[in-house]
């Protein structure tokens, strides 16, 4: 027999000697001391066998990190890489399995090992991977290592799963809750943590939002439990947050029910291929264990439902649109009928408006996604919705759910035989598998098969139950005579906030869709009650401040008729004597009507022309070559007579004598140029 010494060569001795240590968790290596010195003392292991001191290699960087992720493990990395690169003549380990938890990256490793010549070295002996028994042993240990972990776990969880079903299992519980001397879940002693976590309850009920309940608890504290640290188990205090609310409604504990198997840890592969463990939490039907009524609780499981259900309609990033604060009463189920997506809604000084930004944003808009004024549509909304809820409107929404209930109940009866049946039938199908011969596969598979088919319809049947159990999104009729008891004054009182009228909107109306034309001030509203009955109206536009300060048709009218031939002064004394007022409801005057005839091109009358022997600033201009600029300005200095005549125009008496004068003016002047003065004169100065 072959010594195990005797397969350390001189080139395993020239190469290094790496002794790899690993515990898989924190608690390992505080507390299992003793181990961590063994796998230390692995070097002098290395020295005894052979290898200089200076030659041997510790490598403890993955103490406290678990085997299954080798990505995760640096020292494990290293440790490979050395391998890869024939650096490693022998790698030291209190057992194999200790190099790596998963198969596959043991057996990875033992592959390199045996490219490489590189050792390895355990309690039990020296292993040549070149050696076909030796790399037998090694897988043997290998397949025994994973089994014995599967083996564990199994029975570990097995029994944890056993004792949970009893409600017995004991972990952590949330705030307001301790275990008794006798094990049994109880209310928390303390009044003033009794007390908060009722307040959260009421308050999230009074608020109907998380948000809410924070603004609620502002400027006080409220209590928390710690969970491992320094002050592990203790009780603290502090401000409330937005997610320990959420995560007081989601806890069935405070219904008084037990749960077990709420989440569960998830093996996933990121993109650059390393392996990440993630806790997802698990839906309701997929719970391992549940039971009701197991200790006392802070509310109902029916209030545990509804918070549930009220939490998961608030929330926006999935698409909900629950009511808000802020006047517009249709905000979040009002929908545009050109482009049929929802409209946004925009508070501006003016008022409130509902928007088709969105398609606009995604260039998908179309000519009749406008916007509309709020308040045109609230009203028509809220008077149809008063109007709806008249007393003969009143009862029969009350037999409808009167009729709804009675059918849900049906059907509810229903599911419930049908699960009574698949269960029944999965019992017998488990019956006659346990009651078939083990050695007899081939009817054993057949059985298992017809057992496994009859466990899947039993968890159909019960999840179809559970969701039929759920809140329904109908108005009870406790909502619908509450409603009755007096609306119109219940809407229109003061200490009903805008949020409550929409609440009150929602439980009778779906949705509003609105369609306008591009043009025109029509607007066709659709209103779809909870019923499912649809509903149209049609109402106009409010008119804008331009269209209510615009000068009325009559005015323009007349004016365009009598402009050409009259005078602003003869239209002033007809318009106002036939009582016809501007836009702004102001008499008229000479500016205004002005005004309109520059706006609206209305011609002078020809009265407007020049008497004889009369020119204007343009044709003097134009027969002395100079600019208006020098006219204006001998008329305003009194060098140049004017009058001013109908318009505000100018006319400037221009006889042969002062025709002489302006043109020596012209000739004199420092400040005209040469060539205009040659002009003036006829070609010479």
């Amino acid at each position: 027999m072959v010594s195990t010494e005797r397969k350390i060569s001189g080139s395993h001795l020239e190469r290094l000697a790496v002794v790899y240590l690993r515990q898989s968790t924190l608690a390992q290596v505080r507390f299992n001391i003793r181990s961590t010195e063994r796998q230390y003392a692995l070097a002098d292991e290395a020295a005894r066998l052979g290898w200089e001191r200076e030659r041997i290699v510790v490598v403890d960087g993955d103490l406290g990190l678990s085997g299954r992720d080798a990505q995760a493990r640096e020292g494990y990395k290293e440790l490979v890489g050395r391998v890869c690169l024939g650096e490693v003549g022998a790698i030291f380990g209190l057992e194999v399995s200790r190099l790596a938890r998963s198969n596959a990256d043991l057996q990875r490793l033992l592959e390199l090992c045996t490219l490489t010549d590189t050792l390895v070295v355990d309690a039990d002996g020296i292993y040549d991977l070149q050696s076909f028994n030796d790399r037998l042993l090694l897988g043997l240990k290998a397949q025994m290592s994973e089994a014995e972990l599967h083996i564990i776990a199994s029975r570990l969880q097995g029994a944890k799963r056993a004792a949970a079903e009893r409600g017995e299992l004991r972990f952590p519980l949330p705030v307001g809750y301790r275990y008794d001397q006798d094990g049994q879940t109880i209310i928390d002693p303390d009044e003033e943590i009794q007390a908060a976590i009722a307040d959260l309850f009421r308050a999230f009920e009074r608020t109907g939002s998380a948000y809410g309940v924070v603004g609620a608890f502002e400027g006080r504290r409220f209590p928390k439990r710690a969970y491992g640290g320094a002050w592990a188990g203790e009780l603290r205090w502090g401000a409330l947050t937005h997610g320990r609310v959420l995560g007081v409604l989601a806890n069935p504990c405070y219904a008084g029910a037990y749960v077990f198997g709420r989440y569960r840890s998830r093996r996933v592969v990121s993109p650059d291929g390393s392996i990440k463990t993630k806790t997802v939490e698990l839906r309701r039907s997929e719970w391992a264990v549940l039971i009701r009524d197991h200790h006392p609780g802070y509310i109902s499981w029916e209030s545990y439902l509804a918070n549930e259900q009220r939490v998961r309609s608030n929330d926006t990033r999935g698409g909900l649109r629950p009511p808000r604060e802020g006047g517009a009463l249709c905000q979040g189920i009002v929908h545009c009928g050109g482009c049929g997506r929802s409209m946004s809604t925009l508070h501006r000084p003016a008022g409130s408006y509902y928007d088709c930004s969105r398609s606009r944003a995604d260039h998908v808009s179309t000519p009749g996604c406008r916007s509309v004024k709020a308040a045109v549509v609230d009203e028509l909304v809220a008077r149809r919705l008063l109007e709806a809820v008249a007393p003969e409107e009143i009862a029969l929404a009350l037999a409808a759910a009167d009729e709804v209930a009675d059918r849900r109940g049906r059907a509810s009866r229903a599911l419930e035989l049908r699960v009574e049946r698949a269960r029944y039938e999965a019992v017998r199908a488990e019956r006659a598998f346990h009651a078939c011969e083990p050695d007899n596969r081939l009817v054993a598979r057949s059985l298992e098969t017809r057992w496994e088919q009859k466990l899947r319809e039993l968890a159909e049947a019960e999840a179809e139950l559970a969701g039929h159990a759920a809140p329904a999104p109908e108005p009870s009729r406790e909502q619908i005579e509450a409603l009755a008891r007096d609306l119109p004054a219940l809407w229109a009182a003061d200490s009903t906030s805008d949020k409550d009228r929409k609440r009150l909107l929602r439980a009778l109306i779906g949705d509003i869709t609105i369609t306008s034309q591009p043009s025109g001030r029509e607007l066709r509203v659709g209103i779809r009650w909870r019923s499912g009955a649809t509903e149209p109206q049609t109402l106009q536009r409010p008119t804008t401040v331009n269209d209510t300060r615009r000068t009325p048709a009559a005015v323009l009218e007349l004016i365009t008729r009598l402009g050409p031939s009259s005078t602003n002064e003869e239209l002033l004394t007809e318009l106002n004597g036939a009582g016809l007022r501007t836009g702004t409801g102001r008499p008229f005057d000479l500016k205004t009507l002005r005004w309109l005839r520059c706006q609206y091109k209305i011609p002078s009358p020809p009265s407007w022309l020049p008497q004889e022997g009369e020119l204007t600033v343009d044709q003097v201009a134009e027969r002395l070559g100079i600019s208006h600029g020098a006219v204006y300005y001998w008329i305003s200095h009194g060098q140049l007579a004017a009058r001013r005549g109908p318009a505000n125009r100018l006319y400037i008496p221009f006889g042969p004598d002062i025709e002489q004068d302006c043109r020596e003016r012209v000739a004199n002047s420092i400040h005209i140029p040469a060539e205009t003065k040659m002009a003036a004169a006829g070609g010479a100065v």
